[in-house]
């Protein structure tokens, strides 16, 4: 494939997915630094519910979350025809027990409990909105939903930031750290919206995926480590906001 054709379908897939998204964020962050509230005093909320009808509600969470896998569906149809006819052209293969399970879980805790730390700190210095990522009513699926909602999450951000765009750039020439650093700043600008904490957690932790699929060639391990990320901090977030009010005051 023509270099231009692969910038082309680059620029489509990224429009579609966190290109589109990282672009609202850089909006969103420019207009709340430019409101009289400082950022440190604003919030923001994730899987929020869309209208009190308890059923219409859950079918417009699937349906987002449907539409938002539509792109990794796309990748992964882009590379099924440039490369081989299964997704081991994205480092998924068959699962393996200790890499796929019991490394993420390393991993997790390796990131989760430094991101948590910097988020208190950017909370505390004023650079980091107020973040509620469990925003749904109490129902019987809200849990069911939160927990998809992080599986739609690891496999969107992971299959097109690693698998897609480290497969594509590297086609273009591109070298490892180029490559690396530059879909960690990519990861880090679609989390602006958050405040700037954000931006520097999710870059750093696109530095060690990037690092990590670099020199193991597998993207299942980085999926299931960021579906258990967001799985603790969505269905978690409840239960720690009540049992220690005093910090998220």
């Amino acid at each position: 494939m023509s270099r231009r054709r692969t910038w082309s379908e680059i620029a489509i897939v990224l429009l579609l997915s966190l290109g589109g998204s990282a672009l609202y964020s850089i909006l969103q962050i420019i207009d709340d630094l430019s409101q009289t509230t400082p950022l440190g005093q604003q919030s923001t909320a994730l899987n929020t519910s869309t209208t009190t009808v308890q059923y219409v509600d859950l079918a417009r969470q699937l349906v987002g979350i449907a539409v938002d896998l539509a792109p990794v569906a796309l990748v992964c149809f882009l590379l099924w025809r440039s490369t081989r006819p299964h997704l081991s052209a994205l480092g998924i293969d068959r699962f393996r027990l200790k890499p796929d399970l019991g490394l993420p879980v390393l991993i997790a805790l390796g990131i989760g409990i430094p991101g948590l730390a910097l988020y208190f700190t950017g909370r505390a210095l004023g650079f980091t909105v107020d973040v509620d990522p469990a925003a749904l009513g109490s129902y019987w699926w809200t849990v069911p939903v939160l927990l998809l909602s992080a599986v739609r999450s690891g496999l969107q951000e992971e299959v097109i930031v690693i698998g897609y765009l480290y497969r594509r750039l590297g086609e273009l020439g591109w070298g490892r750290w180029q490559v690396i650093l530059s879909t960690a700043l990519l990861r880090g600008s679609y989390h602006l919206y958050q405040g700037f904490g954000a931006f520097v957690g999710n870059a750093v932790m696109g530095i060690v995926f990037g690092w990590i699929y670099t020199r193991w060639g597998r993207l299942m391990p980085l999926i299931v480590t960021h579906c258990l990320l967001d799985a603790a901090v969505f269905v978690g977030y409840p239960f720690v906001a009540h049992a220690f009010p005093q910090l998220f005051s």
